[in-house]
């Protein structure tokens, strides 16, 4: 029988569910809270609720961190507890409040799974002679060295002292203290084991001799520290870790551990004199400061930093131009000019060897060109690490340069963080969407970027995390854009910017079926026995279901090809699917770009444009009409230089209005409006000029534009054609549309050189010098027009001449 705290008399059961607890040991009559959330515990509680009048065992484990604890792993002596109230949390755990009954051994394990039962017997102390005069002054003692404990500092409830006063038992005593000191789970079960309570006195009042020393030094060393010099200090410190530590069972000092990797690891990160001054020197800081404060911790994270840059750890490059010829030309189709450019600055390398400042490129072009993969193309050919930096939307210059250690949570900028990940030295660093990069009140990231960028100055970079230099002359730095303009000038200047324009048809039929295809139905489970795409189905996914300039929306058609037959093999369907034109209907529905549906016929008032935009070339219809009223309305969201540009050619045409044909009234009496469609889409630059000026020439002379004509050209008040730029991607939006016949400035015939031959071939450039050379080709019937009007203006001049004769 036992006994509660109640007084009822509780018989004790042979067979009890175990519940094994962590860092912690239950003694008889103790009264304290736990909480469960192990399921196997849970189950055991919930067993000694319904089938064990509320009695479980309660066993400390010897491994704290086990999980699932074997039996082997368990104390043999616990404490029969009973469970006196349970809560259910929130979280899924269980808050027990038990009161220990008894000791007793375990002595069998009947049950294992889903929890334990074992069989106990109980185990009786022995008993005491409470009037012995030892005993009595032993646990006067006791008391007394409790007292003193707790004077100096000792966290322990004050209250204790006046409990310890009515109790005369020593098992009852030595049992309170224990469960009051805190102590290690192995010398708490100790003296649970011990069953002569006399024994267990002497034991408490060993562990409270010794907390009273650790206690009087610790006291020694606060009233000695302005009086005793640095070393002596350094003594007790170390001497008061080794006494913790042996209170602890400890007897290795992991600070000290930690403090000999810290060294191993400088010693073998090979920084410069400089930077390895200023790492020892907060690496002496940081071994005299308490490991456990938030400065420790601070200093610890850089000392990991400086240690895992690679200070001198480079990648071995592979100086071979024909064997990175062919995986740039294994990776990318056509782009002459970048592989070109590539291959310099390999065989410069070659030649110089490390003197060589690494070179800083600019890919600019529309998106899905090939712009980000050429870069990890670059690193595989020249064998270096790659590394990618994503800037768009970076509005914080500590981004780049970092934030200084006093700030909560610092890090190194971004540039330091790809060196720890490349962990070399010599990486090819992509600067990826260098054109979305914006300031605030933080700061302007762009100008951070300038000593990054700038072979003179990033030789020491310095990083305010670090505040030492770092080399970042060794890096191969890309940086990639849509929009050029969007780059500031000195930023723009520091960079070798090489132009990567869209793909023509063939192109992208090409890079279809070596890459595109084989990619697509790889991710999509099936293969050349399923499926075969013919140059003809191809085709028809480029014309009628993508406009673009790159290729990202035709690996998604061609990628939803793939899905539909992946699906039809899925459902049995085993016969091999031929994608041609009817197909590609079949799967992706009706042509959602279709030629016809732009022009049909040759309009008045209506011309076509060549505008080019971040996503490549467009085309772009200028619409005019006239109406009864005055003045120059333009609608479409243009840009302040698109409506200077209407304006310079509608007063050009009013200065040349007589030689045109055009009664001069009709600018007084009529309102010219321009209206370019696609109202949503924000439109701007100059290049629209001889575009606006043929579609309102057209409007006030009533000849017709040819509907196979397109122009791209900026008008003067005199009427002369100046250059504009992205002639490639201009003309590939004209190819995509079917016209034959693009006017371009005479400035811009040195541009023809970048268009592919065989895009030369299939379209007429026509350089021009003036408006009248574009209204000769543009507007259907002009000669026959002007033909007209000269003579017109003849019979005039005659009628003049013979009536003044008569006159």
């Amino acid at each position: 029988m036992v006994t509660n705290y109640e007084g009822e008399n509780i018989e004790f059961k042979e067979e009890l569910a175990l519940l094994p607890i962590r860092d912690l040991v239950i003694y008889p009559f103790m009264i304290l809270p736990l909480f469960v959330g192990r399921e196997a515990s849970i189950k055991a509680i919930d067993h000694a609720i319904n089938h064990s009048d509320r009695l479980i065992l309660l066993s400390s484990q010897k491994d704290i961190v086990a999980e699932h604890p074997a039996p082997e792993e368990i104390y043999e002596l616990g404490t029969v507890a009973m469970i006196m109230r349970m809560r259910k949390l929130p979280d899924g755990r269980i808050k027990i409040l038990v009161q220990g009954l008894s000791k007793a051994r375990i002595t069998s394990f009947e049950q294992q799974s889903p929890f334990y039962v074992t069989k106990v017997e109980k185990v009786e102390d022995v008993i005491a002679d409470n009037a012995n005069i030892a005993t009595t002054a032993l646990m006067r003692t006791i008391k007394e060295q409790l007292e003193k404990v707790i004077q100096l500092g000792k966290v322990l409830s004050p209250d204790i002292l006046m409990v310890l006063e009515d109790i005369t038992d020593p098992s009852r005593l030595a049992d309170l203290i224990a469960s009051n000191l805190n102590l290690h789970v192995s010398e708490a079960q100790t003296i649970l084991e011990t069953l002569d309570p006399v024994d267990r006195l002497h034991a408490i009042n060993d562990i409270l001799n010794r907390e009273l020393e650790i206690l009087m030094m610790q006291q020694k060393m606060k009233n000695n520290t302005s009086s005793e010099s640095t070393n002596q200090r350094d003594v007790f410190l170390k001497e008061q870790i080794k006494a913790i530590k042996s209170e602890l069972g400890d007897g290795q000092s992991q600070e000290q551990d930690e403090f000999a990797e810290f060294k191993r690891r400088i010693d073998e990160a090979g920084m410069p004199e400089d930077v390895l001054k200023e790492t020892m020197k907060q690496f002496t800081r940081l071994e005299k400061m308490h490991p456990d404060s938030s400065e420790a911790s601070i200093m610890r994270n850089y000392i990991e930093w400086m240690c895992d840059l690679p200070w001198n750890k480079k990648s071995q490059e592979h100086i071979d131009l024909n064997a990175a010829l062919d995986i740039l030309d294994e990776d990318h189709f056509e782009l002459t000019k970048i592989k070109e450019r590539i291959l310099e600055h390999l065989a410069v390398r070659q030649l110089k060897g490390d003197d060589m400042k690494g070179p800083i490129l600019c890919f600019q072009g529309p998106p899905g060109v090939g712009k980000t993969s050429l870069g990890k193309s670059i690193a595989r050919a020249t064998g270096r690490e790659f590394v990618r930096i994503s800037l768009g939307g970076v509005k914080d210059e500590a981004e780049i340069r970092g934030h200084r250690r006093t700030y909560v949570g610092a890090m190194p900028g971004r540039f330091i963080q790809a060196m720890k990940q490349a962990k070399t030295n010599n990486p090819v660093v992509l600067l990826d969407e260098i054109d979305k990069l914006s300031g605030d009140y933080k700061g302007d990231p762009s100008a951070a970027l300038l000593e990054v960028l700038d072979p003179e100055q990033n030789v020491e970079f310095r990083d305010h995390y670090l505040n030492v230099p770092f080399d970042l002359s060794n890096c191969m730095f890309i940086a990639t854009s849509n929009m050029l303009e969007n780059i500031p000038g000195p930023l723009r200047d520091r960079m070798e910017v090489i132009n990567l324009s869209g793909y023509t048809r063939e192109e992208k039929v090409e890079i279809s079926k070596r890459y595109i295809i084989p990619k697509q139905m790889d991710e999509n489970g099936i293969n050349d026995e399923h499926v075969v795409f013919t140059d003809e189905g191809v085709e028809s996914v480029i014309e009628h279901y993508t406009s673009e300039a790159g290729l990202r929306n035709l690996e998604r058609r061609i990628g939803t090809l793939c899905r539909k037959v992946a699906m039809r093999i899925a459902k049995g369907e085993m016969a091999k699917t031929h994608i041609v034109k009817d197909t590609v209907v079949k799967y992706l529905g009706p042509p959602i770009f279709v030629k016809e549906d732009h022009k049909e016929d040759d309009e008045v008032g209506v011309s076509t444009g060549l505008a080019w935009t971040s996503h490549g070339g467009e085309v772009l219809y200028i619409e005019t009409t006239k109406m009864k009223g005055q003045g120059l309305t333009l609608t479409g969201q243009l840009g302040d230089v698109m409506k200077e540009s209407a304006k310079t050619a509608i007063n050009y045409i009013r200065s040349r209005a007589l030689y045109m044909g055009i009664d001069e009234d009709i600018f007084e009496n009529h309102e010219f409006h321009v209206h370019l469609p696609a109202g949503a889409t924000p439109k701007d630059g100059p290049s629209a000029g001889i575009t606006l000026a043929t579609a309102l020439v057209s409007n006030c002379t009533g000849v017709p534009v040819s509907r196979d004509v397109a122009m791209t050209g900026e008008i003067t008040l005199t009427g002369k054609v100046l250059p504009i730029g992205g002639l490639k991607e201009k003309a590939l939006a004209a190819l995509r549309m079917g016209i034959s016949t693009v006017v371009i400035p005479w400035g811009n015939k040195k541009d023809l050189v970048d268009i592919p031959e065989n895009l030369r071939e299939k379209i007429n450039f026509v350089p021009v010098k003036t408006i009248d050379e574009v209204l000769d080709i543009a507007l259907v019937g002009w000669h026959e027009y002007k033909k007209e009007i000269h003579q017109k203006t003849e019979k005039k001049h005659q009628e003049k001449t013979m009536a003044s004769e008569a006159a």
